[in-house]
């Protein structure tokens, strides 16, 4: 059982997996059920688009070749590959999954920062209040143990369209996860590159 993250709580992949050199990184959420007669069957699917920021020593984006998403499924080093777009976020488990080769991170990049956003959140009148049991957690691929979980948890996303679920930190020879949890207004994952650039 990997350990439940508070949120800011910080733990070391070294000390809680030591040898680590593959992860997958599960996001899930839920759509809050709407109350009332006949309520939840009218709730419209909501796609949330997770997303990896490849940063540098100096916490920016280099280039949009440094962004993993629906629209560049594979870092161009091959560390980093997004397996694929759930439009809905039907069904158990994850809904989205992204597997990184952390030896395979090139040296430039510090720090992984996982982003999900709302797609077409304003159009269809969306947020993060509406949603429920949102998470991410990590994975070690080589014997399939949860490492580490971040739930988020509170009231305080109504009107949040954009999200920082949590980030991969190079310490020296080793990688630190942060729970983050962090809301915002975005329109579009360009949004949240610009906090970056």
């Amino acid at each position: 059982m990997g350990i439940n993250l508070q949120k800011g709580q910080r733990i070391s992949l070294k000390k809680e997996a030591p040898k680590l050199e593959q992860v997958m990184c599960g996001l899930g959420w839920d759509v809050a059920k709407k109350g009332g007669f006949l309520g939840g069957l009218f709730q419209s699917d909501f796609d949330l688009d997770a997303s990896v920021l490849c940063l540098d020593s100096r916490g920016k984006l280099k280039s949009n070749s440094e962004i993993v998403y629906f629209g560049n499924l594979r870092h161009y080093s091959s560390a980093i590959n997004h397996l694929g777009d759930n439009l809905t976020g039907s069904g158990d488990g994850d809904d989205e999954e992204i597997i990184v080769n952390l030896p395979l991170i090139p040296k430039n990049i510090s720090t992984l920062v996982f982003v999900v956003n709302i797609y077409n959140a304003f159009e269809r009148k969306q947020d993060f209040g509406q949603v429920q049991n949102a998470f991410v957690r990590l994975v070690n691929m080589t014997n399939k143990q949860e490492i580490a979980r971040y739930t988020l948890s509170g009231n305080g996303y109504q009107g949040k369209t954009g999200m920082i679920m949590a980030q991969l930190t190079r310490v020296e020879d080793d990688w630190e996860m942060t729970a983050k949890g962090d809301g915002f207004v975005a329109k579009s994952l360009g949004d949240i590159v610009k906090l970056y650039s």
